[in-house]
Parts: structure tokens; sequence; C-alpha cells
């Protein structure tokens, strides 16, 4: 073994010595001056894999930022949604596309300003709809469907530029929400305002964390009724080495005004399974996952598909410095 590995060694200094990089150096001692790769470090011959190319890296790493809310990564969203057994018929469906750009802000050397906003291009159908009723009944004739828009939801996330305490990366601010409804069935008719968080961990190829926000009315519209409204979103995710995401979320909400008969939590179990794919200079990320309704309130939703696609924008100074450099130099006295 000791003289298989000195002949490897020769053929690699012989190899060196043809290509330019050997160089003696004498000085007060005679000095051998070796450039070696990172594979070659002390002498020492490594058999492990080729290093990641630039390309790789970057990919690896937006495929971890898309799923950090909070993130340098500039993108907007187009996020469809499709949910099914609305309504007291329970055929009722409603189809939602929610464009939500995501722009980080640096507003000084250690914080960014995340601006996210959800603009909800919504078709419904059936969700108020009885079937049988008969046609003197007061509630006829009923308005079986709405196409429009929703509120406008608005997050400003004050966020440190790097890490907290066991690295925990964290993001704090107010959020509005705006009555850009188009239809009564579709907004809320109300102004509304309130604090928004949320705190993360990235550990290896996992992340895990939770996104909340409470709303309350500050303006309300005519004949309409105030909003005091939780949102919750944990989700754990796992980041492959091929670019490829798995992950876990809820997006629950919990309508605080609502009476207990109606029921005041819709709380969605999703997967979702994602891909960073390149298309010309373009990076994208595709998304497709399903959703079930642990709880739904009455004449809520059973069940639901989703799919995603997100325009990425790395922006120019990313966090994570250099890259080591792929040649060390190694001095023999």
């Amino acid at each position: 073994m000791k003289q298989k590995r000195i002949l490897i060694g020769l053929t690699v200094v012989t190899t060196l010595i043809s290509s330019g990089d050997f160089a003696w150096s004498t000085d007060a001692g005679t000095s051998l001056s070796l450039q070696l790769p990172d594979q070659l470090i002390y002498g020492a011959i490594s058999e492990s894999a080729p290093a990641p190319t630039d390309a790789d890296t970057q990919a690896y790493r937006l495929a971890k930022q898309v799923v950090n809310p909070v993130s340098w990564l500039l993108s907007v969203p187009f996020q469809a949604n499709e949910d099914f057994g609305y309504g007291p018929s329970h055929n009722g469906y409603k189809f939602t596309l929610n464009i939500q750009p995501i722009i980080p802000i640096s507003i000084s050397r250690d914080w960014n300003l995340i601006l996210r906003t959800i603009v909800p291009v919504v078709s419904q159908h059936d969700l108020f709809y009885v079937e049988n009723v008969p046609k003197a009944a007061p509630i006829n004739p009923q308005n079986r469907s709405q196409d429009g828009l929703s509120d406008t939801l608005q997050s400003f996330f004050f966020s440190p530029k790097n890490a907290g305490p066991f690295g925990v990366v964290w993001g704090m601010g107010p959020a509005l929400l705006y009555p850009t409804g188009t239809h009564p069935f579709l907004g809320t008719g109300t102004l509304s305002m309130g604090p928004t968080l949320v705190f993360l961990k990235q550990t290896h190829g996992w992340t895990t964390g939770l996104l909340m926000n409470q709303l309350w009315s500050v303006l309300i519209e005519e004949d309409r009724k105030s909003v005091s409204q939780l949102f919750l979103q944990p989700f754990l995710a796992y980041t492959t080495k091929t670019y490829t995401n798995f992950i876990l979320s809820s997006e629950s909400t919990a309508n605080w005004n609502s009476t207990s008969i109606n029921g005041k939590w819709t709380v969605p179990l999703i997967f979702q399974v994602g891909q960073i794919l390149k298309v010309g200079k373009q990076r994208i990320n595709i998304q497709v996952g399903g959703k079930y309704y642990v709880d739904s309130p009455r004449y809520g939703p059973d069940w639901g598909v989703r799919f995603q696609l997100t325009l990425l924008y790395p922006t120019a100074r990313q966090p994570g410095g250099r890259e080591r450099s792929r040649v060390r130099e190694v001095t023999i006295n």
C-alpha cells in the first residue's frame, strides 16, 4: 500500500512539473512551493467527487431561499388554487390566482425590508347556492357565480441580514388588508391592519418555521361587518441536492367574529413538491400540491389542489461571501 501511494505521489509531482505548477525557491534554506488543487492537501490524495460548480451552488441556494419568506431573493409567484366542497350543496368550488411579488429592500448595512404583497383574482361558483328552493322564496334570484378581485394583503417584514442566536432568521412588522374586492361576496369591505411575524431556521437541507399575522378592522364600509382574523402558517421543508423541495405546511385562519355554530377555524393540510428549473437565462420554480381540510367552517371546502410558478431574480448582493478558492498553495520546507 505504501509503495502504491509513493508511485501515485511521484506521478502527481511529475504531472505538476510538466504542467508548470512546480517551482523551486532558494532562500535561507531550500523550499519547495507547490500549487495544489483542493483534492491534494498536504500530500494527502483525496478520491472525493468533484466539487460542485458555481451554477450548482447558486441553484441549491435558490431552492433553499424559495422556502424562506424573508430571503434576499426577489421573486414573483403565481399561485393557482382550486378548492372543492363549498356551500350548502357541497358542490361549490373556488378558483384563486394569487399574484404575490416578494421584494427585498436593503435599508441599512444590517437590515432588510421584505415587502410581500398578495393580490387574489377569484372565480367562485355555488358557494351560496341552495338547491331546490322555490322560486317564490325571498332569496331568489340566487347569485351563483362571482368573479373579480378579492382583498389585497400587504406585509412589511423588517428582518436582520444576519441570522440571530441559534441560527434563527426572523422578521416582523405591520400587515395591511386593503378592501379591493370587486363584489360583496369577494371581499370584507374593510381596511384592516395588525402585526405580522415570521421566524425560521435552516439546517443543512431542512427548513422549519412559522409565519403569522393578526388583523383588525380600522375602517368599515356601510353595512359590512368588522374583521378580527388570525393567520397561522407553520411549514416544514426539505431541499435536496437536485434542487427539489418537499414542503408540508398549513395556512390556517381563525375568524374570531364567527359564531361557534358556523365555525371559526379553517385548517388545510398542504403537501407540495417544488423544483428549480432554468428556461433560457430565467430561473423558475414550479410547485404542485394537494390540500386536505382538517377543519373548515360550515359550508367550507373539503379539499383542493395547487399549482405555483415562481419567477426568480437573485439580488446582486447575496449572503455567504465569496466561494473558497479551489487552488491552495502549500510550502514544504
